[in-house]
């Protein structure tokens, strides 16, 4: 049997709250888990990249859990989970194309010739290579988000963890990037996974989810729609 995508199990989240979060992301779904800055959400990506370890229970990434990798088969084992922080972290000493490129260029073996090629595709992919070489200060709050999600999916993993995504952009460009994110046939086989977290989400994009939970203060998941 395939281990899914992403598995919460009896975690504690962080401030010790009464309740353990048990989550299971299924391959290829979009879910999203929702909850003010006081419920916890904010720890979830951490967990899964293997950044912070809970205090109980197991996170695991395909079946893995990446905090138990020694630290080379770590770095390794990320590649294939892009990740998308709140804010959008982006370098402001680089231009917008530098900022895709980078994980290519200092997690993979590849060419620069093949780097260059991958970092095109997905420039055309969010629509963002006429402001390519702008630097993240020089860009709008919009070109900043588009040059985030395109180095999110840089290796074209097949698990995305989306930190507060849609942050300062129309519903409109919310829902093309989610579409663009979720894409097509992928190395994992099929649509990638997503997890999105963060506070709201608005409805247009919850339409396009295939589950809403609501993170409680106490930590109780419960979902808001099947």
């Amino acid at each position: 049997m395939t281990a899914p995508p992403l598995e919460f199990a009896n975690v504690a989240l962080p401030a010790r709250r009464p309740q353990a979060l048990s989550l299971t992301v299924p391959a290829h779904h979009t879910v999203a888990v929702l909850g003010d800055e006081a419920s916890g959400v904010g720890a979830l990506s951490g967990f899964a990249l293997g950044l912070e370890r809970p205090a109980a229970g197991s996170v695991k990434v395909f079946g893995t859990v990446i905090a138990d990798l020694p630290e080379r088969e770590r770095l390794a084992f990320r590649r294939r989970v892009g990740y998308l922080p709140a804010g959008d972290g982006l370098l402001q000493n680089l231009s917008l194309r530098d900022n895709v490129a980078l994980p290519l260029r200092f997690g993979s073996a590849a060419a620069p010739p093949e780097i260059e090629g991958r970092v095109n595709v997905m420039l055309a992919q969010v629509r963002l290579a006429p402001a390519a070489a702008r630097r993240p200060a020089q860009a709008s709050e919009e070109e900043r988000r588009r040059a985030a999600f395109a180095r999110a999916m840089a290796f074209d993993p097949g698990l995305l963890l989306l930190d507060q995504p849609f942050d300062g952009v129309t519903v409109r460009t919310a829902a093309e990037l989610l579409e663009v994110a979720r894409g097509g046939e992928t190395a994992e086989g099929g649509r990638r996974t997503i997890l999105v977290t963060g506070h709201e989400l608005p409805e247009a994009i919850r339409r396009r989810v295939e589950t809403v939970y609501r993170l409680s203060r106490e930590g109780v998941l419960e979902p808001e729609r099947a």
